[in-house]
């Protein structure tokens, strides 16, 4: 069949007007698995590390270069992980990433000493540090454009979870198996999850179709989701909301058009936020155990705020859809008086801690929502380049968190004081994200008035 006489098959309109199905569940269950899995990976550290300093003789000092290097290794590895997802595919960079991890995970639990654990946790880091922009790219592209931040921060439900669990889980493993029975067990999911994605994990639509690609394999999944599709391995598939990249990603890509000032606001916003939630993150269970908290009861209550974050961010999902990334500004203002009474008034304990989870919600909440826009503006080509250099130009914040917080314990200063220093990333993601909200009010005027002038 000639390129003219082929049925011509527009993938952008056809998920635009569907709605949630089945099919998109399933991957969104999927997609929780192993989001799972990276934040136990991610905030483990952050429990085991008493156990770990009492078993190596390590410093904070020591304790922050352990928490940095991971995040040093997946600011690397979301660049790799990236470019090979907008090169091969979504899933097959996803199916590396998680065997990956999951093997090294298992492997840190056999770390004898600092060095080890260091390269451990850096090549861990390598691994994992792709695998969230890949998988909010692989759920975008089968949603409407209208529920896309809504479907980033319900995958990011399955992250909530991992970071949640990694407490409870500790305190029931390490007390009897030590911290490295916590990483055999981790690492051990991970692999199982890894073969069940082998197996079931779908690729993009949209990225087959914007690579050329598998036209056949197009019109199988097409059908998955509707039956009664008029497709085959004849017809065109074509997506009509976005441009055409014929060559190769280059960063110039992400500051084209509109992108030149959205791609900085995200950048920056995403940055300073994750400065915040990572700086909690390492050193949370060890100011409350500086502050007599029971080490026990502190991952409890780090765990139980990770949830309250995530049901945070789940409640700011709908509105984010409807009225923009201005919704997202919302959190970041409201943990500011937060803030600035847990450095300043004194309080029993109960009442310290019950505030602490409030706090952690309101950060997280706002962390969720930049997260779920940091990749929905992008075209599909270039989509997991545009939220992986997102990621990973976020970890200077994650690099730099537990460093800060380290400098911080280590200088003499009274531990709560800590928290009057966070007040600097919610002030300055909730700018980031009002002129985000700006800039992309400005685009949607624009593209009204190009609709009505083609209508008239």
């Amino acid at each position: 069949m000639s390129e003219a006489s082929k049925l011509v098959f527009d993938i952008a309109g056809f998920i635009d007007g569907r709605r949630l199905s089945a099919f998109n569940y399933k991957l969104i269950i999927l997609s929780w698995l192993i989001t799972f899995f990276d934040g136990l990976d991610m905030m483990m550290i952050s429990y085991t590390a008493p156990y770990m300093a009492e078993g190596m003789a390590l410093d904070q000092g020591m304790l922050g270069n352990v928490f940095s290097a991971g995040l040093l290794g997946m600011t690397l590895g979301g660049f790799g992980f990236a470019y090979l997802g907008d090169r091969i595919g979504r899933r097959d960079s996803i199916v590396i990433a998680a065997f990956s991890f999951g093997v090294l995970t298992f492997l840190t639990g056999f770390a004898q000493n600092y060095e080890q654990l260091l390269l451990y946790r850096f090549f861990d880091g390598l691994a994992i540090g792709g695998m969230l922009p890949l998988a909010w790219a692989l759920n975008i592209e089968f949603v409407p454009k209208r529920i896309r931040a809504t479907v980033v921060t319900l995958i990011m439900v399955g992250y909530s979870l991992g970071i949640t669990f990694a407490g409870p889980l500790t305190n029931w493993v390490a007390p009897h198996y030590g911290w490295q029975g916590v990483y055999f067990f981790a690492g051990a999911g991970t692999l199982v999850c890894a073969a069940a994605l082998f197996f079931f994990l779908p690729e993009s639509i949209r990225f087959l179709a914007a690579r050329g690609r598998d036209p056949d394999k197009v019109a199988n999944i097409i059908k998955r989701l509707d039956p009664d599709a008029a497709v085959g391995a004849e017809t065109q598939f074509v997506l009509s909301d976005e441009p055409t990249y014929k060559k190769s990603f280059r960063v110039s890509q992400l500051f084209e058009g509109r992108l030149m000032m959205l791609t900085p606001l995200i950048w920056f916003g995403y940055t300073v936020s994750t400065l915040t939630v990572y700086l909690h993150a390492s050193w949370g269970p060890i100011i409350l155990e500086n502050l007599d908290v029971a080490r026990q009861t502190a991952a409890l209550v780090s765990s139980a705020a990770a949830a309250a974050g995530a049901v945070a961010g789940m409640s700011l999902m709908r509105f984010t859809d409807r009225l923009g990334p201005f919704a997202i500004a919302a959190f970041p203002l409201a943990s500011l008086p937060v803030l600035l009474v847990m450095g300043v008034v004194p309080m029993p304990t109960d009442l310290f801690l019950v505030i602490n989870v409030l706090m952690v919600a309101l950060i997280s909440g706002g962390n969720y929502g930049i997260l779920s826009i940091a990749s929905i503006y992008y075209p599909t080509a270039i989509r997991a380049n545009g939220g992986g250099w997102a990621a990973s130009v976020s970890k200077i914040g994650g690099v730099a968190g537990p460093i800060l917080g380290g400098v911080f314990l280590s200088s003499g200063l009274p531990v709560i004081k800590i928290f009057l220093f966070m007040m600097l990333g919610p002030s300055l993601l909730a700018l980031s994200v009002i002129g985000i909200g700006a800039v992309v009010r400005g685009m949607k005027a624009e593209e009204e008035e190009v609709l009505a002038a083609a209508k008239a």
